[in-house]
């Protein structure tokens, strides 16, 4: 196994650790070592991609298992907040849809022998998120700090229909029945 291969094992692993620290009360700083947690497991994503690109270490396993530990890892972190009501459950039903429906699109081209890449607002809409994510995890009980965090939750809901219209028109072709086989 690849090194690649081995970081995104390592975020799969991270994230019952980081989803425990996330929402226990019993552990001093919990808080702290969930968001230490979900920077390094951000950035293991970050690493294997650029890893497995720059050194030719492009897997079939790397293909499907990093962009599901992503959004594993992403998920995981959504459904916290709304167990800790820090963000209203149908933002994350909008946010987790989309997931689900780029997924599905994917699938179909990659049975016609289409890859699609990351378009540029799915990436804005990625970076929203983490930054969105690391404001939850940490909380600070400060209007202003209240307001940003606002910010960034609906600048991410913005982003994520953006990011999946402009994926769906961009691809729409892969739908069209001349391309299935």
């Amino acid at each position: 196994m690849n090194l690649p291969n081995r970081l995104t094992l390592i975020r799969v692993c991270m994230i019952p650790i980081f989803v425990f620290f996330m929402l226990t009360d019993y552990v001093p700083y919990s808080k702290w070592f969930a968001v230490i947690i979900f920077i390094i497991a951000s950035l293991t994503d970050l690493l294997d991609g650029k890893i497995a690109r720059r050194y030719n270490l492009v897997t079939n396993f790397g293909k499907f298992m990093d962009p599901l530990a992503d959004k594993l890892l992403v998920c995981s972190a959504l459904i916290c907040f709304v167990d800790l009501k820090l963000i209203s459950a149908w933002i994350i039903i909008v946010i987790i849809s989309r997931e689900f429906i780029i997924s599905g699109f994917r699938l179909i081209a990659s049975d016609n022998g289409v890859v699609i890449a990351a378009g540029y607002w799915g990436k804005l809409k990625t970076v929203s998120q983490m930054i969105m994510s690391i404001l939850l995890i940490i909380h600070i009980e400060h209007p202003v700090y209240q307001i940003v965090e606002q910010i960034f939750i609906y600048l991410s809901l913005l982003l994520t229909v953006i990011s999946l219209v402009d994926y769906l028109y961009k691809n729409k072709q892969v739908l069209s029945t001349k391309n299935q086989k």
